[in-house]
């Protein structure tokens, strides 16, 4: 299906309503975990306004590894509970970083960043399967309403993905 240009509402609860069903049309089909993660970096990347860097880090092992994503070259690997995405993954909460600059051991998908919402994807069984990452330029980009919203987004995510290749 071809991508059509949306009209996001302003409205946060509402913003994100469009975006969920959003996120629903385009991975409905998806053959395998890639493919939805890919198209969903894409509308993502998309939709969210004032973001530099957004995608997926992937659990293998005792490391999160790249994903699909949308921005600048970035960091392969971390190791567990480095970084902001690897204290997601150890904490199993999602991380409101308002100024990635004062988070010890940041770790830079893009030098440009000055804020970071990192959301942990688990499958209902438990299972860690990664972590949702987006970076902003802005500073404190990121609230505790996005950090709620993106949770229901990462298990939406979960859920499809857990049992695809």
């Amino acid at each position: 299906m071809a991508y059509t240009p949306v009209a996001y509402p302003d409205d946060k609860p509402a913003f994100y309503q469009v975006l969920r069903e959003q996120l629903a049309l385009h991975l409905a089909d998806a053959p395998t975990a890639v493919t939805a993660l890919a198209n969903a970096s894409a509308v993502l990347s998309d939709a969210l306004g004032d973001c530099n860097w957004i995608g997926f880090y992937l659990v293998r092992g005792d490391r999160l590894v790249l994903g699909p994503f949308q921005g600048k070259p970035a960091v392969m690997e971390i190791p567990y509970a480095r970084g902001v995405c690897g204290a997601a993954w150890q904490q199993k909460a999602t991380q409101v970083v308002r100024d990635v600059h004062a988070f010890a051991g940041h770790i830079a998908c893009d030098c440009a960043s000055a804020s970071e919402l990192a959301v942990p994807l688990f499958a209902a069984d438990g299972r860690a399967l990664g972590i949702l990452d987006c970076d902003s330029p802005l500073p404190a980009r990121f609230d505790e309403k996005d950090a709620a919203e993106m949770d229901a987004i990462a298990a939406d995510l979960a859920s499809r993905i857990a049992n695809l290749a």
